[in-house]
């Protein structure tokens, strides 16, 4: 879109965001819901505002200006591996054992498989990787984070979701003026595809993410990346007419084969989870 159309990588997360932010706060009043309170609570969704918004969604549409969507979708599918090395440190339940480091090592082997290094990475498709990778770390950082200090909270999850994605358009429109520069052309298709990424992908997405994590854990909320790599491809090859690298899949499958092998979901275990006393 940035290549087409002109839109910069930050002027794409802005809309994105405030699009999503005005369906939230549309659906929070619809509710007759309320904003949270409290400072604290407050400065913690303006972090997860940050790792879950603002700073991955600019990441990734700068990625997509230099390699594949079918790639970049790829590289969000490494989310529950960083989100598992994340929550085995600050999370008191999330254990090292040996199927989690296992699974942690061919994770991270199919990262390399998808990077395909003996192709020789020029330094446009290198950022464009490095690009999507961090953003898929910050990810990784804000599904802990969120389940450490905002899951537990009593108000909703559109109440917090509302607030999180109002304080990540706050953080972007502050940067965008200075950094972003406006769309070379005001294109109809261009417009709706940020109304639908930013009303469906990111305003009720949000919601439904507060209530996996609260639900499920940080570790199984972060695995709905695995859905991402069958959708970009697909569309990527079908609508954009996109190529893919034998590597690519066969280093997607490692990334999944990972994170099954790191929770034991190979092995068929059925483990008890203890609620907290």
């Amino acid at each position: 879109m940035a290549d087409d159309d002109g839109w910069s990588p930050l002027l794409v997360a802005l809309v994105r965001v405030a699009v999503g932010s005005a369906v939230l706060v549309a659906v929070l009043l619809l509710r007759r819901d309320r904003f949270p309170r409290g400072a604290r609570t407050w400065g913690h969704l303006a972090v997860a505002g940050a790792l879950f918004n603002a700073i991955p969604f600019t990441l990734f549409a700068f990625s997509e200006t230099r390699i594949s969507s079918v790639l970049a979708g790829i590289w969000n599918a490494t989310t529950p591996l960083n989100t598992l090395l994340v929550a085995l440190v600050v999370l008191p339940e999330e254990r090292p054992n040996r199927s989690r480091v296992l699974g942690l090592a061919v994770g991270f082997a199919g990262v390399v498989l998808v990077l395909g290094p003996w192709h020789g990475l020029g330094c446009r498709s290198l950022v464009g990787n490095l690009a999507a990778f961090g953003a898929a770390a910050c990810y990784g950082l804000g599904f802990p984070y969120t389940r450490r200090y905002l899951a537990g909270r009593s108000e909703s999850g559109v109440s917090l979701s509302a607030a999180q994605m109002l304080l990540a358009t706050l953080q972007l429109a502050l940067v965008a003026p200075w950094l972003a520069s406006g769309p070379a052309a005001w294109r109809a298709r261009s417009l709706l595809s940020l109304l639908a990424l930013g009303a469906l992908g990111t305003g009720v997405a949000y919601i439904l993410n507060y209530r996996v994590i609260r639900a499920a854990g940080a570790t199984v909320a972060s695995t709905v990346t695995y859905l991402i790599p069958l959708f970009s491809t697909a569309l990527g090859i079908i609508v954009l007419g996109e190529r893919l690298s034998w590597n690519q899949p066969v280093g997607a499958v490692a990334v999944l084969g990972g994170v099954a092998i790191s929770q034991s979901l190979l092995r068929g275990g059925r483990r008890a989870r203890r609620a907290p006393k």
